[in-house]
């Protein structure tokens, strides 16, 4: 194995005609034998390191290879070792069947047609001729993890486990607490970095084996212009790092939000109910519509940051809702990068056709009233309310983050982007977040206030 690169990486970087040669020398049967050898293709920080570890973490960008990395862990041992037991757990069980076993790099995907295991989804059970097994589990049901035994244990995106109730730590603590079969219980944690509970304790913890690595390190599996785009777009910013580099990025000093204030949000999906009509714009049942904790949504508007041209900053459009108990919930980010008027303000209007919005709060200080003509242009019919900044970014956002902290405001999801600019605003005013400016966050900060900082109005006789 060579340092710089996989072998496959390094015939792929010969002569034509040296590498032609090279694949003449090979019978038929080791040409096809080299198609499923794992060691052939993957890059050094892609094999399992050396010494007795526990704890196997591999942090790095997207597109590096870290599942098929785990499942080509898990597949080394099922093969070898028939007393072999895994627990396969990802963020839910839709996760780890569509990523960890039926994914273009899950394990179905990734053995040899004689060697491939036999998967049993009624049963949530992999099995392989050998005689190991692995059963699936969901981070978000941590309590099915205690009692099961396992000797091995492979662990998908941990940096998305949900945790807003403990559950991904809860998932954790069950999982190791249920590693004791074989001679060495191991663990392989497959991660894009963001600095939840987990991912930190893991990063300091002595048992615990690294591998880093960015998303350009597998640069001869990706697209040309998907690496270029993602440099183009992401290079040098905060998100770059954390989601192409595979830096560990913590929370600012001074941060309005902080990474743990986010993650102590986060609740599940909002049921969605469309319209029967045939032919109609798929609609949101505000009465039928929601949350986790079984609250409906009373009432749902549009936050809009316009871009003051359309090769400059993104277009923040992010949706929210007030919920029965009062509370509001962050249900998307539509927010669209360097566009022209024409282009975001269509997205404005397909986001209010899908949520059902009862208004759209737009700010009016670029372009003043040719925003709301802009959003007519659209859509007639669109509900636009123009709002005006007396203050800044920041000052507009301190009592929308004192809402965050008093447990009043809920992420229906996770949204990367959005939480990363909210993260980069600092207290007394400042920026320092990924882009030039916080689009997406202005956005969810004029969508909160119209919906909890607002003026009541009570009808009265006149």
């Amino acid at each position: 194995m060579r340092n710089e690169g996989s072998d496959a990486e390094y015939i792929a970087r010969l002569q034509p005609r040296h590498r032609k040669a090279l694949f003449a020398s090979l019978s038929d049967q080791e040409q096809r034998a080299i198609l499923h050898h794992w060691p052939f293709w993957a890059r050094p920080e892609q094999m399992p390191p050396d010494g007795n570890w526990s704890v196997w973490l591999i942090m790095a960008g997207r597109g590096f290879g870290k599942t098929r990395a785990g499942a080509e862990w898990v597949r080394s041992i099922a093969e070898s070792d028939g007393s072999a037991r895994f627990a396969l757990v990802g963020a839910n069980y839709a996760e780890t069947r569509t990523v960890m076993v039926e994914g273009e790099s899950g394990l179905l995907s990734i053995a040899p047609p004689k060697q491939r295991p036999v998967w049993e989804p009624s049963l949530k059970r992999l099995s392989w001729a050998s005689g190991a097994q692995a059963h699936l589990y969901s981070a978000a049901e941590p309590e099915g993890l205690r009692g099961p035994q396992h000797s091995h244990s492979w662990c998908d995106e941990i940096a998305k486990w949900m945790n807003n109730s403990g559950q991904a730590e809860a998932a954790w603590d069950n999982l190791k607490m249920g590693l004791r079969l074989g001679f060495r219980p191991q663990i392989v944690a497959t991660t894009t970095p963001r600095p939840v509970a987990l991912v930190r304790e893991l990063v300091g913890a002595e048992d615990v084996v690294i591998s880093r690595g960015r998303t350009h390190d597998n640069d001869l599996h990706l697209p040309v212009a998907f690496l270029t785009a993602m440099a183009a777009d992401y290079g040098g910013t905060r998100l770059g790092r954390q989601e192409l580099d595979g830096e560990l990025i913590e929370d600012l000093e001074g941060a309005l939000w902080t990474r743990a204030m986010i993650e102590g949000c986060r609740v599940g999906a909002v049921r969605v109910e469309r319209s029967r009509d045939t032919g109609a714009s798929p609609k949101r049942s505000l009465d039928c519509a929601r949350d986790e904790r079984g609250e409906g949504l009373v009432r749902i508007v549009i936050g809009v940051d316009p871009p003051a041209s359309a090769h400059g900053d993104a277009c923040g459009i992010v949706v929210a809702g007030l919920g029965r108990d009062g509370e509001a919930y962050v249900l998307a980010d539509a927010s669209v990068e360097k566009a022209r008027p024409e282009i975001w303000a269509r997205a404005v209007a397909r986001a209010a056709d899908l949520w059902g919005a009862d208004r759209v709060i737009a700010e009016a200080n670029q372009g003043g009233a040719m925003v709301k003509s802009v959003l007519h242009a659209a859509k007639i019919s669109l509900p636009v309310k123009l709002v005006h900044a007396a203050r800044g970014k920041v000052a507009r956002a301190e009592p929308v983050a004192a809402l965050y902290e008093n447990g009043r405001v809920h992420h229906v999801g996770a949204f990367p982007q959005l939480e990363d600019e909210l993260c980069g605003l600092l207290i007394g005013g400042g920026y320092a977040g990924p882009g030039r400016s916080p689009d997406r966050a202005d956005a969810l900060v004029w969508a909160l206030t119209e919906l909890m900082l607002g003026k009541e109005r009570v009808p009265r006789v006149r």
